[in-house]
């Protein structure tokens, strides 16, 4: 087991180094200069050096690339050419509301998910599993801040149960905070439960047709108790590795539905960066990201290997 796991650490450690170096050669290769941007198009020529001497930006690519992933290692992120502060303290500041964000949508998205599979799966051909088919993939095919803005029409616009956007903080209590997320949570989590929905039940299905299962219906369990007694547990495999994924991709992929709602969370803090040209904070926080992706990759292999032995030896 440690040789399995020291094998995928030194491999995902090289995937790593690898987005590194595309994550920095495509951020430099953006057209504009920060400090021009941010002193102006009326600047100095020699004033627009000293600040690129002050942010760091007037060395070799190599150099540059250097201190920074020397840097990330150490837990130094850089300073924001914008707010001119550590980017730690910004980042820390925003997976205050991203984290949970991603935690309470991957809840509603398994909660949702798991059951409405297991019940598809039951009745593979009937109505339901057709409706539910039906369903989720329309889940799939419907973009997630086109819902988020349906979300905020209905329940925020015309009910008025909820503000459109916005984020009170969590010193405000856990009530508002939680009410605050629920829209934009219901919004991620849609369309990942229908992913989730559709692999549940495949997973079901495939597991059906296992001898052990057919023993288990020999000895007089129905369909429905087979699933739920046998079939299930060794279906929740492949469930795994999408919940794994999902959880990546919730904390990096609400960029869009942090702006529709006005969060302040690590997507909008990089939409602003980019906006801004504030290219270090885009840099960090994005390698902090694949970082995140890397990291539950890892954690999942580890749990295959954990429960699968054979998977040690390939």
């Amino acid at each position: 087991m440690l040789r399995y796991a020291l094998t995928r650490l030194l491999s995902l450690s090289l995937s790593l180094v690898a987005a590194s170096l595309a994550i920095f050669a495509a951020i430099e290769v953006i057209p504009g200069d920060p400090a021009a941007y941010m002193l102006g198009l009326n600047a100095a020529p020699e004033t627009v050096a000293a600040l690129r001497d002050e942010l760091g930006l007037s060395g070799t690519l190599w150099t540059r690339y250097l201190d920074w992933i020397s840097g990330l290692a150490t837990g130094d992120m850089g300073l924001s050419y914008t707010y001119r502060v550590p980017i730690a303290d910004l980042v820390t500041e925003r997976l205050a509301v991203s984290l949970p964000l991603a935690a309470y949508a991957l809840a509603l998205s398994t909660a949702i998910a798991l059951p409405v599979g297991l019940w598809a799966a039951a009745r593979r051909g009937r109505a339901a599993d057709l409706g539910i088919m039906a369903a989720t993939q329309l889940g799939i095919a419907v973009p997630n801040f086109w819902f988020a803005m349906l979300l905020v029409l209905v329940f925020a616009v015309k009910l008025r149960w909820v503000s459109a956007g916005g984020f009170p903080g969590w010193e405000a209590g856990l009530g508002p905070g939680i009410k605050a997320l629920t829209l934009p949570a219901v919004a991620l989590a849609l369309p990942q439960a229908a992913i989730l929905a559709r692999v549940m039940r495949s997973a079901l299905i495939e597991t059906l047709g296992q001898d052990y299962i057919r023993s288990a219906r020999a000895k007089g369990l129905s369909r429905a108790q087979a699933l739920r007694r046998h079939a299930f547990r060794n279906a929740l495999i492949p469930v795994l590795t999408i919940l794994g994924l999902q959880f990546s991709f919730l904390l990096a992929g609400a960029i869009i539905i942090e702006n529709v709602f006005f969060l302040p969370g690590l997507g909008r803090l990089i939409f602003q960066a980019i906006t801004q040209r504030d290219l270090i904070v885009v840099e960090s926080v994005v390698m902090l990201l694949v970082f995140a992706v890397i990291l539950v990759t890892f954690l999942v292999d580890l749990a295959y290997a954990a429960v699968y032995p054979r998977l040690r030896r390939r």
